[in-house]
């Protein structure tokens, strides 16, 4: 059964990809307020900071604006399965509602760390496939080309129906949608994708390709601006962008 992580169909998750939680704050601040922005991405590096500290200010900062936060430790569920339980639950006392996680190092770790964090409550949101170029096999990476659609394939088996996908690539946006349709049902999960703005990728026209419920998570695209309203007004149309 698929309950989502966000109530909204469309919206702009912004990435706290920055290096300090003063910085995270502008970007709460300037973002927190606007219409189609469902929650914020928490990135390793803030992590590190205190993520139980990270995650009060966002809340703190956002006010009555209270959003879902998704930690992403790039790429977690890649160590040992037994690693997964410690994890999850630092996750969760962190005060997080889900965990994006990409699991390239098999079906038994994959297994073992998202039935960790299910255990904890959190939602799972797994990814197969990469943004960047030379990723797969095919394209002078390391990775099998086969192995994206085995980790998703392994992810439905458990009954996650949170995906990220590359959003910079609509081939595989198109793959990947005609999967999950196939697999859940429209409507019966989630997509969510990075890939946008400085990474060549452009948020309506992947909205459109993912269909019904699509979140395009943006960092650089947004954070980059240094200013406050600079951030507001890059947030405004990437989110008029992704509902129109």
């Amino acid at each position: 059964m698929h309950t989502p992580l966000i109530r909204i169909d469309k919206s702009i998750i912004p990435s706290l990809d920055v290096p300090t939680p003063g910085e995270a704050n502008l970007v709460v601040q300037a973002t927190a307020d606007v219409t189609g922005i469902s929650a914020y991405k928490v990135g390793f590096e803030l992590g590190l900071t205190g993520l139980p500290t990270v995650v009060n200010e966002i809340h703190r900062v956002s006010g009555d604006n209270r959003k879902v936060i998704i930690f992403d430790k790039q790429k977690a569920g890649n160590d040992i399965p037994d690693m997964g339980a410690g994890f999850a639950r630092a996750v969760k006392l962190a005060g997080c509602d889900a965990v994006i996680l990409f699991p390239f190092t098999g079906p038994l770790t994959q297994r073992e760390w998202t039935k960790a964090c299910q255990g904890e409550g959190l939602t799972v949101i797994i990814g197969g496939m990469m943004t960047h170029p030379q990723f797969l096999v095919s394209e002078g990476g390391y990775i099998p080309d086969d192995v994206p659609m085995k980790i998703y394939d392994l992810a439905i088996e458990m009954e996650v129906t949170h995906f990220v996908v590359p959003g910079n690539r609509l081939g595989w946006v198109q793959k990947l949608i005609k999967y999950f349709r196939s697999a859940l049902g429209e409507g019966n999960y989630d997509v969510m994708g990075p890939g946008f703005v400085l990474q060549g990728g452009d948020v309506a026209e992947t909205g459109m390709v993912a269909g019904k419920r699509f979140h395009g998570i943006v960092g650089r695209g947004i954070t980059d601006f240094p200013t406050v309203a600079g951030m507001h007004k890059a947030a405004l149309a990437l989110t008029r962008k992704i509902t129109a």
